[in-house]
């Protein structure tokens, strides 16, 4: 199903990441790692950190977060459906972005994207709507 890298059972975070597809490319999760987006164990790392199988990590895209096991190692990218085989997502933190989703679902359109003082377009629209 995955192949396993027979001379050790340890892989560079960041290739694993790349692999696991969570990252679209190695520069991107080495990104991500020094940024502090991602924990090992609970413990902040650097790029080059073997991951071990059943490792936890914790890798946050925002608004999401994911909490993850890891279930096997790759050498190389593959399809999606053998990279979800390499990880296996806690339960807790699957209902935590399900409810985070309905959250962001239900939230009024437009509230997301409000950034401080109106713009003169925007004001103008303001002025147009109340005159009304």
């Amino acid at each position: 199903m995955t192949q396993q890298d027979d001379s050790s059972e340890s892989q560079r975070l960041d290739k694993w990441l790349w692999a696991a597809r969570f990252y679209k490319t190695r520069s991107l999760a080495v990104e991500a790692i020094s940024g502090g987006k991602v924990h090992l164990n609970g413990q902040r790392v650097k790029p080059s950190r073997t991951v071990r199988v059943n490792d936890t990590l914790t890798i946050s895209k925002p608004p999401y977060e994911h909490e993850i096991v890891v279930q096997g190692l790759n050498l190389q990218r593959r399809p999606a459906e053998e990279a979800q085989a390499l990880y296996q997502e806690t339960e807790d933190s699957i209902k935590k972005r399900e409810i985070l989703r309905e959250q962001i679902k239900n939230e009024p359109l437009g509230s997301r994207l409000h950034q401080g003082r109106p713009s003169k377009r925007d004001r103008r629209n303001i002025i147009k709507f109340t005159r009304q």
